[in-house]
């Protein structure tokens, strides 16, 4: 699934005409990137919440049949916030246990080493698999710590070198969103939390590139970033 659901409140003006997730870096926008790196990892079949302009999301990615994936859409009339879209969006996952991808993150992690948790989550207890980045200026007390593979709260100190910022990847399993009602707004933090304290959710660090495209100055800065590294 791919959450695409979002206003962009801190991107506007930009996003007063256009989603975030169809703003463009390098050439292509921020969605078609996910899209592509999820097909290329062997996903053939995706999910994508919308409310916010979301016909345009629509009129961009249609079916999918152009990027080579069949593409579903959860409509929402208003944005539910992340558990409520996914929630809301679980008639139309098949699996018990499925990958979510933040629409408006730009992450050059390779989606195919999410078939390992994948794979785990479905024959154990946990609920979650977080994939964790390193802190990034404008959060940089991050958001969870990681230990020896298992994800725990932040409470340790400032200092703790494996706190970390949640990417917006992560596995989940469909129990995770058992007590969260359909089409009502709910955030995944406190659900995260929960299970991160019963021990249930797994993590891994990331150390290669990722940017929250969370302003129209991150966002510029990017697409310069890509479209140099593309000219050489």
């Amino acid at each position: 699934m791919i959450l695409a659901a979002g206003r962009g409140e801190r991107m506007r003006p930009l996003t007063d005409r256009t989603p975030k997730p169809l703003l463009a870096v390098g050439g292509k926008p921020l969605i078609v990137w996910h899209i592509e790196r999820l097909r290329a990892a062997g996903f053939s079949r995706i999910v994508i919440n919308h409310a916010h302009l979301g016909h345009q999301i629509e009129d961009v990615l249609g079916n999918g049949a152009a990027f080579g994936v069949s593409i579903a859409y959860s409509r929402e009339a208003s944005a539910l916030e992340t558990a409520g879209g996914i929630a809301t969006a679980l008639p139309l996952i098949e699996s018990d246990v499925f990958p979510v991808v933040n629409g408006d993150i730009y992450c050059e992690y390779d989606l195919g080493r999410l078939a390992e948790p994948l794979a785990r989550l479905a024959d154990s207890r946990d609920l979650a698999h977080l994939v964790l980045v390193d802190n990034p200026p404008h959060h940089p007390d991050g958001d969870f710590v990681l230990d020896g593979g298992r994800v725990k709260g932040a409470g340790a100190p400032l200092a703790h070198p494996a706190r970390l910022t949640f990417s917006g990847i992560g596995v989940y399993r469909r129990a995770l969103f058992a007590e969260t009602a359909a089409g009502v707004k709910a955030p995944l933090a406190p659900l995260l939390r929960l299970a991160i304290d019963a021990g249930r959710v797994s993590g891994e660090h990331y150390g290669g590139r990722w940017e929250d495209v969370g302003t129209p100055v991150r966002l510029a800065a990017l697409d310069e970033e890509l479209k140099q590294r593309h000219a050489a």
